[in-house]
């Protein structure tokens, strides 16, 4: 099998060329300071990716607001103090010849009461303690995200990507059961993808001609229905607002939870629209060469890599070395293993809470 395709530059409506078709995957990596600045260590796994040939670098989910945390030690966006290591991490990733973004994200009700206190969403929810967010809330929430955007943009980073996926505080505007507003941000599907849509918009108009903007999906599950979610998929292609659409799909070739839509893959349901200039890529269980390049076959323009990505931070450049003759190691992989791919002593910890990911100390 070729994979010539593969390595072939990809140009985009807006900014630089990846010059290839992969990009790692935004990995939470609880490598952040505790005010969400970066540390060495997070600018160096991510800088090591770059130098490994990925063609799109982006940071984990840097939170927008400090009550959208999700999670110990994430990385920031909601202050200029953020903006000195950005800028390096920036620099360093251009150095390299990747293109970086910078994942924006707030968690909403999955932020942990421990880290922010009460958490809010898009209505009250019983279940996390959450409140809903007043009409004036919801729009310093969009100027939040649109802010970080343009602090990304500062900072020196070639685009960002938009956190709708997950559950998170976008998919919970997005999502009926999670939305029981009344006001122009929730109600029908035009409501619920309203905040998003202004998101983008915002984003748009504010930032420079060349400034790439993508958005992240979950096209189901968290009370996502798949028609709903072709539906907005169909109308952010519509618009001249995004440079890529990246759909997480934890199995890029599976079939719909939905049995009534099983007459195709899930990811049938979006390469068949129509998306201009839009690129489309997706994650899920994207390891083996061959696996990539069926999925680019299957119509994509790129592959978003996870696991194979914290793997080995040179994934790119040892599928072009070795082709399909490339595995990825098997887990559960030595600590050592992950320190040499550049993981500081923190993020292997974190890994050890993936269950048959990382191996066990042997007993004494």
């Amino acid at each position: 099998m070729s994979f010539e395709n593969l390595f072939q530059p990809l140009a985009l409506a807006r900014g630089p060329q990846w010059r290839n078709r992969f990009a790692l995957a935004p990995l939470t990596n609880q490598q952040s300071r505790p005010d969400g600045v970066l540390s060495k260590e997070e600018i160096h796994w991510l800088a090591l990716r770059a130098k490994g040939g990925f063609g799109l670098v982006m940071t984990a989910a840097a939170h927008v607001q400090p009550v959208g945390q999700g999670f110990p030690g994430q990385l920031g966006v909601f202050g200029d103090e953020h903006l000195p290591g950005l800028t390096r991490l920036a620099d360093q990733l251009r150095a390299h010849g990747a293109v970086s973004s910078v994942q924006l994200h707030h968690a909403g009700a999955r932020s942990p009461a421990a880290l922010v206190g009460r958490p809010v969403s898009a209505s009250d929810d019983e279940q996390s303690g959450a409140r809903g967010l007043a009409l004036d809330e919801v729009q310093r929430l969009r100027d939040d995200f649109i802010a970080a955007a343009l602090r990304a943009e500062k900072a020196g980073f070639d685009g960002v990507e938009v956190h709708g996926a997950h559950g998170y505080i976008l998919t919970q505007f997005l999502s009926p059961e999670a939305n029981r507003r009344d006001d122009r941000y929730g109600g029908d599907l035009e409501g619920r993808t309203r905040l998003l849509f202004e998101i983008l918009d915002g984003i748009r108009a504010g930032a420079g001609r060349d400034f790439q903007l993508g958005v992240r999906l979950s096209v189901e599950r968290f009370g996502v229905t798949l028609m709903e979610a072709r539906e907005t998929v169909r109308r952010i292609f519509a618009h001249d607002w995004i440079d890529y659409l990246d759909l997480s799909m934890w199995d890029v070739f599976k079939e719909t939870l939905e049995p009534e839509h099983r007459d195709r893959r899930l990811l049938d349901w979006f390469t068949d629209l129509e998306r201009g200039e839009v690129r489309l890529g997706a994650a899920g269980k994207l390891t083996t060469p061959d696996q990539c390049q069926a999925a680019v076959e299957a119509g994509l323009d790129f592959v978003t890599l996870g696991r194979a990505g914290l793997l080995h931070h040179d994934y790119p450049e040892q599928v072009r070395l070795a082709g399909a003759g490339f595995r990825v190691v098997e887990t559960p992989v030595a600590p050592e293993h992950l320190v040499r791919e550049g993981l500081s002593p923190g993020f292997v910890e974190y890994m050890k809470t993936f269950k048959g990911f990382v191996q066990e100390a042997a007993a004494e």
